[in-house]
């Protein structure tokens, strides 16, 4: 209060490192006002270690390590923008909770005759249904080319749509490498990865019927098992299949493989497909505002298992919720020009359909929130 020109949250976490324990300050993000200092704070020698008037950003520019510095020219940008897609995902939380209660299709309907919009055509959404099994297809084939004996295992699959104008492709060279250095790599291991310098010469990616695909299968690591399938086609139609973390061993934390479904996997792959989807989208030339992204997500082998969370304890379910659908699918919608901020909705409406099927299983949109934003904060 005797510093800041507003009240901020912050959190004081306790780590330990080299077995000497560390306070760390957390600033949650959601910040909608631009915080100044209003006092210089001086060290008893008389050195001004916060100045009035003065504004603080974190910065890379020391050796590319994470520090505290004034702000510069180039930071004004990036702070208003913060502003201003927290101050966007408040008015989507004010639109959910007025409107929460009436029927979508009544809604659908007052909007239309508002604005004179038709209906968005079923067609849309079917031709992203129909890349999913063409997906599910070549994978398929592929395994059979090769000859593979893959364990058993369960599968999440994402493919999507661009819904709008871009420029012109081919599966050439070129196109990979564009989607390559427009992957935002939120996790080590991300989707649609770039194998083009793997070892393994099956893993690396090659050219069918029109687009980029590779298959990789890696079952003899501790730190990197993977069953991995994507395809990538020049106009705008993305495909992507993963089998379940939960079923591939990965040393002695794995759990016994068909059993579970840990709720933080889903939520965090589905976030990462969706910003990586956006990526995508811009970079292949779609313009905010005139751009739209088509997503399906499917969950495969699903029944019996118990939902829970064996890779972050700290989120344990004190249930035990089993499915008996071996099979859900679901559907979203998505402008290439939503605030990060709210991406969390579209993941929210994109695994409640899954977790659905564990006894009517609702998780929190506050958790999907915090799940979403710490992949986010990863890159």
């Amino acid at each position: 209060a005797k510093y800041a020109s507003e009240a901020f949250e912050i959190e004081v976490r306790f780590v330990e490192r080299e077995g000497q324990e560390y306070p760390v300050i957390c600033v949650p993000d959601g910040v909608k006002v631009i915080v100044a200092a209003k006092s210089d704070l001086r060290l008893p020698s008389g050195e001004i270690v916060i100045a009035a008037n003065r504004i603080y950003v974190r910065s890379l520019n020391a050796n590319n390590t994470v520090s505290t510095t004034e702000a510069k020219w180039n930071d004004w940008g990036r702070l208003i923008d913060i502003c201003f897609d927290n101050r966007e995902a408040d008015i989507g939380r004010f639109i959910r909770r007025h409107l929460g209660q009436v029927e979508v299709a009544n809604l659908k309907e007052m909007l239309s005759s508002l604005a004179s919009v038709s209906p968005e055509p079923e067609s849309d959404m079917g031709k992203v249904t129909l890349y999913l099994q063409e997906g599910e297809t070549c994978f398929a084939q592929l395994v059979e080319k090769r000859d593979l004996s893959l364990p058993p295992h369960g599968t999440w699959e994402v493919a999507f749509v661009i819904n709008g104008k871009i420029k012109s492709y081919r599966a050439n060279e070129t196109f990979l490498n564009l989607i390559s250095s427009s992957n935002p790599r939120y996790t080590g291991w991300p989707l649609w990865v770039d194998s083009r310098n793997f070892t393994i010469e099956d893993s690396k990616p090659h050219i069918m019927n029109g687009a980029w695909q590779a298959l990789i299968v890696s079952l003899s690591s501790d730190w990197l098992s993977a069953i991995d399938y994507w395809r990538a086609h020049p106009a705008g139609h993305f495909y992507h299949r993963r089998a379940f973390d939960d079923d591939i061993p990965r040393g002695g934390r794995s759990p016994q493989p068909l059993t579970v479904l840990d709720f933080t996997i889903p939520i965090s792959l589905v976030a990462e497909a969706i910003v990586t989807g956006i990526s995508f989208a811009k970079s292949m030339g779609c313009e905010e505002g005139q751009c739209e992204l088509k997503f399906a997500f499917r969950w495969k082998g699903l029944t019996g298992r118990m939902l829970t969370s064996w890779v972050d304890p700290r989120r344990r379910l004190w249930f035990s919720k089993v499915t008996e659908q071996d099979t859900v699918t679901s559907q979203v919608s998505i402008q290439i020009d939503v605030p990060i901020s709210a991406l969390f909705q579209k993941v929210h409406e994109a695994t409640a359909p899954l977790f659905e099927l564990f006894d009517g299983f609702e998780l929190s949109p506050q958790v999907t929130e915090d799940l979403t934003n710490d992949l986010l904060r990863r890159r």
